[in-house]
């Protein structure tokens, strides 16, 4: 059984930086991509960034040069480092393993609060 598991969410004030970490916990067979997700209230979900297993590396024009994805193979674990955090950042993060046979997995989800 794998789990993911988000953690660094909280309230801050904009302008501020936040840290999030996404952690798996049992057996995955070769994680290919990591993916930050967030869905504020009323609105669709949408991907934040994505970086492969090359390291490579994509982001949502709303957090370009603001938001860093980060990955530690060793450990199965990805980051995300926000900065300049705007209240239009405020929403429920969550984080996506898709593996090299197909398989995704999703973390439960961190809340973000960035206060005007």
């Amino acid at each position: 059984q794998v789990h993911l598991v988000e953690s660094g969410g909280g309230l801050v004030q904009a302008g501020g930086s936040l840290r999030l970490s996404c952690a798996a916990s049992g057996s995955i067979f070769l994680t290919k991509d990591m993916s930050w997700y967030r869905q504020a209230p009323g609105k669709q979900r949408e991907l934040v960034a994505t970086i492969n297993s090359g390291n490579s590396t994509n982001y949502a024009d709303s957090v370009k040069g603001r938001f860093t994805i980060s990955r530690a193979n060793a450990k199965n674990t990805v980051h995300l480092q926000m900065n300049s955090l705007k209240p239009e950042d405020t929403a429920v993060y969550s984080c996506l393993f898709h593996d090299l046979v197909g398989l995704d997995y999703w973390g439960q989800g961190t809340q973000v609060t960035v206060s005007s």
